[in-house]
């Protein structure tokens, strides 16, 4: 017999989400994740997406992936201390590390494991970290987990960081102090003022964290935000994901080699977890070694990026201060929000609605996340949807 605590708590709360339009319904796909999906057989062109640069069904990729199962096994079969290590896994951490102009790197299965064990075998709780406001929940949970005292930031504001770093080192309470950060905001699409922050971790010695799961391909070529700004030899940690514009599986951190050794002893999810598929490992590499050769890829997407801001600023929706390819459409009201998604998804589009509390209360949101994959067509075809649906429920 089930808890019947836990019965009336979930009933309660379950039924309280879906009142408030805060319910996320997860939609199965019957095939790839590409420019178009398909969900109870039916075709929509997917804005959803953060496969930025195609790579998730990528033939080159499966190829390579194919080759490393077939060579390596499925599995790795341990995690990476005992020996779950193989050569695809140290090839890997040498391609992202001169991918990123670093020393060394580390994978990790995920970009929410890289959070959850970076931050937390570095900073303890004789340290205190200041976090950006609106920085992922993954640096939210890894921050948590340090047990350092955690000092919120308001978004992007550098008087404040730099009032909140004067304090916090001046005070004495602290053995080490870090400025952790989004590289590129995923809800907004902003991109963190990386110059005016090394700055300021000079003057005060900060420890520099940026996250750039949403920068990695994206920016700098396809070398990150960090890149971008040609400020490589001035963030301590680089970390990014595998699973975005790189369209595998995986996370990493990057830096000097002492860094990544420590990280190999001290980071629980990479001790404890065991490693990445060869598979997903192979192409990873591979996916670098496209990115690293061309920029066709990262120039498509940024041209498609422009091409829908462009479109659906002339039809009058808010899109926010986005300076990526990420475009948000802003509604506001979470019901109205859910609505207006479920409409596209009638009316043949797949844009997923953002709502509390992965975006603050009444600043619900319709996603998109155009990719290199997209064609004209595709975008133009979201357009005119966008322009329906909107005058319908009187969004524009």
């Amino acid at each position: 017999m089930t808890s019947h605590k836990l019965n009336t708590f979930l009933e309660k709360n379950l039924t309280e989400l879906k009142e408030n339009g805060l319910y996320n319904e997860i939609d199965t796909l019957e095939g790839p994740n590409g420019s178009e999906i398909t969900i109870n057989g039916k075709t929509l062109i997917n804005m959803s997406s953060n496969n930025y640069l195609g790579f998730a069904n990528d033939s080159r990729l499966k190829e390579k992936a194919n080759a490393a199962t077939d060579k390596f096994g499925v599995g790795a079969g341990a995690v990476r201390t005992i020996n779950g290590t193989q050569s695809i896994h140290e090839e890997l951490e040498a391609k992202i590390a001169d991918f990123k102009q670093t020393e060394a790197s580390v994978a990790f299965q995920s970009g929410f494991n890289c959070n959850m064990g970076a931050i937390s075998a570095v900073m303890n709780k004789k340290d205190a970290i200041l976090s950006d406001e609106l920085n992922h929940a993954s640096i939210i949970d890894g921050c948590r987990l340090s047990g350092a005292k955690v000092i919120r930031v308001n978004h992007q504001d550098m008087d404040d960081l730099r009032a909140k770093a004067k304090e916090a080192t001046e005070s004495g309470q602290y053995e080490k102090v870090m400025y952790i950060t989004d590289g590129v905001f995923s809800m907004d699409g902003d991109v963190a003022n990386l110059p005016e922050i090394v700055k300021i971790a000079e003057e005060f010695d900060l420890i520099t964290y940026v996250d750039d799961a949403h920068g990695s391909g994206v920016m700098g070529k396809g070398a990150g935000t960090v890149k971008h700004f040609g400020l490589q030899d001035k963030i301590d940690f680089q970390m990014g994901t595998l699973s975005k514009a790189v369209g595998v599986v995986g996370g990493y951190v990057a830096g000097t080699q002492n860094l990544i050794d420590w990280l190999k002893v001290r980071a629980r999810p990479f001790l404890f977890s065991t490693s990445l598929t060869p598979g997903a490992a192979a192409a990873c590499i591979e996916a670098i070694d496209i990115m690293s050769a061309s920029t066709e890829e990262h120039d498509r997407l940024w041209e498609n990026g422009r091409y829908l801001k462009e479109g659906l600023n002339k039809l009058g929706f808010n899109i926010g201060n986005s300076e990526t390819p990420i475009t948000p459409c802003i509604i506001g009201d979470e019901k109205l929000t859910q609505k207006f998604s479920k409409r596209l998804t009638e009316e043949g589009v797949y844009a997923k609605s953002i709502v509390f509390p992965t975006v603050p209360r009444g600043t619900g949101r319709v996603r998109n996340m155009p990719s290199a994959a997209h064609t004209k067509e595709q975008l133009d075809q979201v357009l005119a949807t966008y322009k329906k649906v909107g005058l319908e429920l009187n969004v524009i």
